[in-house]
């Protein structure tokens, strides 16, 4: 079934948990979709696990175009949602719907997602104006890990916690059809929940989301390195990718690839005429 803003909303009402992860190519894309998850997002976070950034600021339009396209193109039924990277958005209310749009008409999405709560529930309104669903993200948002200092868990302190609260019902009332909570306390994300008439995506916020959201290469062990907490690996595919690509090396170097099931035929006929006409 093909999935849109109406059947995540529908999800949230009957209970039914949504499913999203992260994929930045055709071919991780179809698997995804294939296996029925409901939303696929193409995270900024590509800037770190495909391009080898730091973190996720120095990533461009340019760049969530040409990932948001690859990954369209083999979305069937998922729900698409790009990010809108840094300063594609902040800037001005203008160039926040304008590059909204390209992500739209350029990369196929079916919606954008922006970090950040009272302070850009203008851009949310105008978008969400222009025909665009917006998804918000609201919690640990990694564009701001300058401002806080590293990827910390936020909405601890009472002040902190009572303003994320304030921040999902402003974008909420801003015209958003859905959030990410992400690094908040899985108490605090549950009453978010319940508070709230759209859905959340939780990353690093408990069960109590109406949904969750991971990053596919920490999920299935592709990464190394530090695993964050809230990180289940599902699978290990990184081992096999090792194991797969050692075992073509030595076979390669042994001569055992590529065996004789691997390689075309020839008329010996042919070969012999030819092998005439070289001598």
């Amino acid at each position: 079934m093909k999935n849109t803003v109406s059947t995540l909303m529908q999800q949230k009402q009957s209970g039914d948990k949504i499913t999203m992860l992260t994929a930045y190519d055709y071919t991780t894309a179809k698997i995804i979709d294939e296996c029925g998850v409901n939303a696929i997002l193409i995270g900024d976070s590509l800037g770190m696990v495909m391009l080898g950034y730091e973190n996720t600021l120095p990533v461009t339009m340019e760049d969530m175009i040409h990932h948001t396209a690859a990954v369209s193109r083999a979305a069937e039924n998922a729900f698409v949602v790009a990010d809108m990277p840094f300063l594609s958005y902040q800037i001005s209310v203008q160039e926040a719907v304008a590059n909204a749009g390209r992500l739209i008409k350029e990369g196929g999405a079916h919606a954008v997602k922006l970090e950040g709560g009272a302070e850009v529930c203008e851009q949310i309104r105008a978008i969400v104006n222009a025909s665009i669903p917006v998804v918000a993200h609201l919690g640990l948002t990694p564009q701001s890990v300058n401002v806080f200092g590293g990827f910390k868990v936020q909405g601890k302190s009472l002040d902190k916690a009572k303003k994320l609260i304030s921040d999902a019902l402003l974008i909420q009332e801003a015209g958003a059809c859905a959030v990410v909570l992400e690094g908040i306390p899985a108490k605090l994300a549950e009453i978010i929940t319940k508070k709230l008439m759209i859905p959340t995506i939780g990353i690093g916020a408990g069960s109590g989301c109406d949904g969750q959201v991971l990053v596919y290469q920490d999920m299935l062990g592709l990464t190394t390195g530090h695993t964050p907490k809230f990180v289940k690996r599902f699978a290990e595919v990184g081992e096999l990718m090792r194991k797969g690509i050692t075992d073509y090396i030595s076979e390669t170097k042994s001569g055992e690839f590529p065996a004789q099931e691997h390689t075309y035929a020839i008329d010996e006929d042919v070969i012999s005429q030819i092998i005439k006409e070289c001598e």
